[in-house]
């Protein structure tokens, strides 16, 4: 999906389709007020104060084509630059935008807004020349939002639309969305039988039998992969004590985030990272150079009070597993290892055939700790190393973490969405806190050089992920159930079929046999609905010739072959990953 933000056409396109909006509401509704209608990566929105009037989506009907009508009238959208003063007579009735005026730079003398036939709001702009370039656009959704965000102010509406240059634009867009409708994980989670909610722990998810299964292979997976590249494993406790948390820095700068409690007359808090862990673990022994880079993983459970609104379903929970490793190397190792790092996690995503890109996150002009001829080399280490390791990455100046720059790595699902999921950070920070040191090679303590990096990010929420890039559909190697025996007759076929799922077992490969009472074409359908991988279909041809029917899921064709000779085959279409 194409990102409105980050397209210059588009985003003039739908700041302007932002202000249609506001004034066919204007023409239906005459009371409302508004707020702001800012441009976002799916379209734009616009916050509406309507007295009192509740808008829904069977509303947009007259309201796209009174927009319509708008668009098709044809005016000029022109731009007027006003004083101050004249902002504030002209607003001199609306408490919105004499809110955004007072709010405005002292040094601003010249306010600009834009004027459109009849109506005229606050804007900084750019925007198309005329309304009649505003035609192919579609209101999506409704919803209400806080005045400023602040849940102590009053609720306004929301209305989000999205708009195109082109009809076949517009209309791909739309099938897009519908796409992702029916991928939705949380949809998907429930029809699966992967995860649930409860309002008894908002934010906590449930994981199900099915879900369990998925999870314990991603992790499996995740484990042997870390193996290979030399890692260890570690476990630290989800409970820490202030003392700690003060140390890291977290209680100034993340306590509002953090779960809080007494034991022994002593405050501890639940952990919402992983990292001061590790530095415990680091500080358990003496270290030298010898043992660089020191490679330690742990899948750590940790909690961050989020804001109600702001959960949605594994995408943002208020407790989650994630896949951290932190490393410490030598100055002159970061290069090489980093190099180690983008390829690793090249051959993961491979793996879930998610393409990516890398942006390359530089120091912040003010806030920052450590010399900057040391961050110069920590930026040129991590650009190099992109090179060196076959990739380009993008420079987004001036949005490094305080305390290091940063490699992060935005992946491309199915439907062209893009997340942002694994991280390089380099830590100038912590070793200094924690006072960690080395033992180097002319016998003096030096202080290591620290990464922070994940690649799923977090489990829960790249399960999430690949339930909506998948759309359920999961490979075989990764399916919680990956084989339906189905029998033509439950009574005279069934001592075959167990034979069958006794061979799968063998090999781990995990089936169901279904002989409930029902038609056959019924229970063919349910393993297509569950979107189980393979179906097998067994009658008195496959019993007498020791052979299995094969459907796939997703496919009419079917396929007749030995027993033997099936069971070979997703052995190795599950050792390879296909």
């Amino acid at each position: 999906m194409i990102n409105m933000k980050e397209n210059e056409q588009l985003s003039i396109l739908n700041h302007s389709c932002a202000h249609l909006l506001a004034q066919a509401v204007k023409h239906l509704y005459p009371q409302a007020k508004f707020w702001v209608g800012p441009v976002i990566q799916d379209g734009f929105y616009y916050d509406i104060d309507l007295g009192g009037v509740t808008i829904n989506e069977e509303d947009f009907p007259k309201i796209e084509k009174e927009m319509k009508k708008i668009a098709k009238d044809g005016k000029r959208i022109i731009r007027e630059e006003i004083s101050k003063q004249e902002a504030l007579e002209m607003f001199k009735d609306d408490m919105y935008k004499l809110d955004l005026i007072s709010h405005m730079d002292e040094n601003e003398v010249v306010i600009s807004c834009y004027r459109q036939g009849d109506f005229v709001d606050l804007c900084r702009g750019p925007h198309v020349e005329s309304v009649k370039m505003l035609k192919h656009f579609k209101l999506l959704k409704a919803s209400g939002a806080y005045w400023k965000g602040d849940a102590n102010n009053h609720m306004l509406q929301r209305i989000y639309g999205v708009c195109f240059d082109t009809e076949e634009a517009l209309n791909e867009h739309l099938h897009l969305l519908e796409e992702a409708k029916k991928r939705d994980h949380r949809k998907l989670g429930k029809e699966l039988d992967l995860f649930m909610f409860s309002e008894y722990g908002p934010g906590f998810p449930f994981w199900l039998p099915n879900g369990m299964i998925l999870r314990k292979k991603l992790e499996d997976f995740w484990y042997e992969e870390h193996t290979k590249e030399g890692y260890q494993f570690i476990k630290t406790p989800i409970m820490l004590s202030q003392e700690l948390w003060e140390v890291s820095g977290h209680w100034f700068n993340y306590k509002e985030n953090m779960y809080t409690s007494e034991i022994d007359d002593r405050l501890f808090a639940i952990k919402p990272m992983n990292c001061p862990g590790s530095l415990l673990v680091y500080k358990n022994g003496l270290h030298s150079y010898k043992e660089m880079p020191m490679r330690m993983g742990e899948l750590g459970q940790v909690h961050r009070h989020e804001a109600s609104g702001a959960l949605n379903g594994l995408f943002r929970v208020r407790t989650f597993t994630q896949d951290d490793a932190h490393i410490f190397m030598t100055e002159d190792q970061i290069e090489s290892e980093v190099i180690r790092l983008i390829r690793f996690i090249d051959r993961i995503y491979r793996i879930f055939h998610l393409p990516y890109n890398i942006e390359l996150s530089t120091r912040p002009e003010k806030k920052y700790i450590g010399d900057i001829e040391v961050w110069n080399r920590a930026e040129k280490a991590l650009e190099e190393a992109c090179h060196h390791a076959g990739k380009e990455c993008k420079v987004n100046p001036g949005d490094g973490a305080f305390y290091g720059p940063k490699l992060d790595f935005h992946v491309t699902d199915s439907l062209g969405r893009v997340w942002q999921c694994a991280t390089i950070q380099l830590d100038m920070n912590l070793p200094e806190r924690f006072d960690l040191t080395y033992i180097d090679q002319d016998g003096s303590k030096k202080r290591p050089v620290m990464v922070h990096r994940v690649i799923f990010g977090s489990v829960e929420r790249f399960i999430g992920i690949l339930i909506e890039h998948f759309g359920g559909a999961f490979p075989l190697w990764l399916a919680p159930q990956q084989v339906s025996i189905i029998p033509v007759n439950g009574e005279v076929h069934l001592e075959y079929c167990e034979k069958i799922k006794a061979m799968l077992d063998e090999h781990h490969i995990s089936s169901k046999i279904d002989a409930r009472n029902e038609k056959l074409g019924y229970r063919i359908r349910e393993a297509q609905m569950k979107k189980i991988p393979v179906e097998i279909v067994v009658g008195d041809g496959e019993v007498e010739n020791e052979s299995v029917t094969v459907r796939r899921y997703g496919s009419q064709e079917k396929q007749t072959v030995s027993l033997e000779q099936f069971v070979c085959d997703l052995i190795a279409e599950i050792e390879e990953k296909r």
